[in-house]
């Protein structure tokens, strides 16, 4: 059974713990990291491959001058995705971080009362939108929770998980 929380206190206390994008670099990554930083000169945070997704996390005041090089990037990895995202240390921002394009209408929290398992919903407002934000055959969602579950850990409590899921909000 799912049930919404509606509490505006307990969705503060959810969407603004803080936390922290853990990884430790593989040699790809590590090259990775240097092309970026020779390339925008901004040094990556992070930087997480999964599947055909190479995902770059940057600081706030280093995103914007490397988000002018993403057309670059991209064409020098055509067989990979390229995704810049915010490096945030509350869970809302960085939802919104992994979906720069789309508009999100609303994030709202969904808990199941029997397993304690939390969902972020991300409310669209159109099925265009949440397209966008699935990527095709839901790949890019897919990879945004894999770095919710391998990587993301919140500094209040240890082993806890977040799913982000998708839908279109009517209004």
């Amino acid at each position: 059974m799912l049930s919404t929380v509606s509490n505006s206190f307990i969705n503060n206390l959810f969407f603004y713990q803080k936390l922290i994008v853990k990884k430790i670099f593989s040699n790809e990554e590590l090259l990775l990291f240097h092309f970026f930083y020779e390339t925008t000169k901004s040094p990556p945070q992070n930087v997480i491959i999964i599947k055909d997704f190479v995902f770059f996390f940057l600081k706030n005041e280093n995103y914007f001058n490397a988000k002018s090089k993403l057309p670059y990037l991209r064409k020098k990895f055509q067989h990979r995705k390229i995704v810049i995202v915010r490096e945030e240390e509350v869970l809302v921002n960085l939802v919104y971080g992994f979906f720069p394009d789309p508009y999100i209408h609303t994030v709202r929290i969904e808990r199941n009362i029997f397993t304690g398992k939390m969902n972020v919903i991300v409310g669209f407002l159109s099925y265009e939108e949440r397209g966008i934000a699935i990527g095709c055959n839901g790949n890019y969602i897919k990879a945004v929770n894999e770095i919710f579950e391998r990587y993301v850990i919140f500094v209040s409590s240890d082993g806890f998980k977040v799913r982000i899921k998708c839908d279109v909000v009517k209004i």
